[in-house]
């Protein structure tokens, strides 16, 4: 495959120094421009080649607004984020929209170097492979430019640059053992990212195959590269807006029949005194189940969904009490802010993934997406759509980074939310959790109920499932969720 990228094709000294000048003009410019535009631009920069990959990453730092480059060398994991999931900070490193990044190495090169030392088998290459498609996917259905370069080097020239430093010439400073275990496995590297670039290239999101062999070649056919995709997607880009504007709001509808919603018991009770006592054993059982899971590094990730009112703060509020306050985090979500609203919308929850031994407790969640931003019109129907086999893939690589996942909808009727809200009006202390937007929600109960049924159907799967907790009884409610977490960490401590 990496053959035809094998052309040989030179450019002399004279022609880039004709060519050069207009060209940094035109990226500086088209910099500038974006700006005010409303989708960010990636520049994925790898190879076998590595130094001719360095180069062209310090080439387009020479060429364009430094200030304005979002720039990311991926090393060897640094100790924080060896305690987070892989893909945590290349999540955290994504530009917004109106902003470039250029990656050296990074989600691409990584596979593909863990499989040649040996730390991925071939199960595991063929996970994160397939993480990198849907990653890369991802971005580029949320509206982002993504430009992917793979230098490459052909094997006589690798073996020329090394031999010329082992007898202390040309670039003898830079070559290092990195080099020469390339250049030693080279026969064996080949198979591997071929089969990387082949299975991450999309019509969307192609590989350019770059031969590192004439350097002023290969800076200006990348630098021309991201010039011309730039600027013709400023072309045909709207600018950016200040916030999304929504689209009309589903109108009431029936619920799709059977709902899973309907199998939830809601006369589920539990006597106060019993609960009581109850309560206490659960929380000494949660202390101790969450201390082990802190010795043996895994991180727990509590998502509550659920209708308004319907007792998510009570149920965190008996979590936490049983917790020492450094084991945990309580995330509230709400309606993004700007910063993260020019993000895509995963970003700021692969930014709150808790550490290896933590817990994060999500009060409400990505699910926001799947949820009030489809019924009340926020995202488009092939936005929300294709967010369940995203939130799939997020979940799967938290299980897959030592992570226990559990998510629980707390439900009630119409009936008992509309008690609690006028209830709520006359509490001092809970004046502040009731509003216009509460009461007019209630309008959409049935399309909310008929997104909540999707939502289970398409994201509850076997290493997260959804947990339905009849809430109408609020003791019932926390002594459920409680207990469900104590029996995961059980069976997912011993299961290590």
């Amino acid at each position: 495959m990496f053959e035809v990228a094998e052309t040989g094709q030179t450019l002399s000294k004279e022609r880039f120094e004709e060519e050069v000048p207009p060209l940094r003009v035109a990226l500086v410019n088209a910099q500038y421009d974006l700006r005010e535009a409303d989708f960010p631009v990636l520049v994925a920069i790898a190879g076998d080649d590595r130094l001719g990959a360095a180069d062209v990453f310090n080439r387009l730092h020479e060429w364009m607004d430094a200030r304005y480059l979002a720039s990311y060398a991926f090393a060897p994991l640094t100790p924080e984020e060896e305690i987070h999931p892989h893909f945590w900070r290349f999540w955290r490193a994504l530009p917004a929209r109106g902003e470039m990044g250029v990656f050296l190495g990074g989600w691409a090169q990584s596979p593909v170097a863990r499989r040649l030392d040996g730390s991925l088998d071939a199960a595991g290459f063929d996970r994160w492979v397939d993480h990198v498609a849907r990653f890369e996917r991802a971005l580029v259905e949320d509206g982002a430019l993504l430009l992917k370069f793979w230098i490459h080097l052909p094997k006589r020239e690798h073996e020329e640059q090394v031999a010329k430093a082992r007898k202390g010439r040309g670039r003898t400073w830079r070559v290092d053992e990195r080099d020469w275990r390339i250049c030693d496995e080279y026969d064996a590297l080949l198979p591997v990212a071929e089969e990387m670039v082949q299975r991450t290239t999309s019509a969307q999101a192609p590989w350019h195959l770059v031969e590192g062999t004439d350097d002023r070649h290969r800076d200006v056919f990348v630098a021309r590269t991201l010039l011309e995709s730039v600027t013709r997607r400023l072309g045909s880009a709207p600018r950016k807006t200040a916030a999304p504007t929504p689209a009309a709001p589903l109108p009431r509808t029936t619920p799709p029949h059977p709902n899973v919603l309907d199998a939830v018991d809601l006369s589920a009770s539990v006597p106060y005194d019993d609960y009581k006592k109850r309560l206490e054993k659960l929380q000494r059982r949660l202390f101790k189940w969450v201390e082990r899971a802190g010795e043996a590094g895994l991180r727990s990730v509590l998502v509550f969904e659920g209708w308004d009112a319907a007792g998510k703060g009570g149920v965190i509020r008996r979590i936490t009490r049983a917790l020492d306050a450094r084991d945990y985090r309580v995330v509230p979500i709400s309606a993004p802010t700007p910063e993260e609203a020019r993000h895509h919308y995963l970003w700021r929850f692969w930014r709150r993934v808790p550490v290896a031994g933590k817990v994060v407790i999500f009060d409400r969640s990505w699910y926001g997406r799947v949820l009030v931003e489809r019924v009340e019109g926020y995202a488009a129907e092939a936005a929300w759509r294709r967010a369940y086999p995203e939130i799939n893939d997020f979940e799967q690589q938290l299980v897959e980074a030592d992570s226990l996942v559990l998510k629980f909808w707390l439900h009630i009727d119409p009936e008992e939310q509309l008690r609690r809200f006028r209830a709520r009006e006359h509490t001092g202390y809970k004046k502040y959790k009731i509003t216009g937007d509460d009461y007019r929600n209630r309008e959409k109960w049935d399309a909310y109920a008929a997104a909540v049924h999707e939502m289970v159907a398409a994201t509850s799967t076997p290493e997260a499932p959804w947990h339905l907790v009849a809430a109408e009884d609020k003791r019932w409610a926390r002594l459920r969720v409680i207990d469900t977490i104590c029996d995961a960490l059980k069976r997912s401590l011993k299961g290590r």
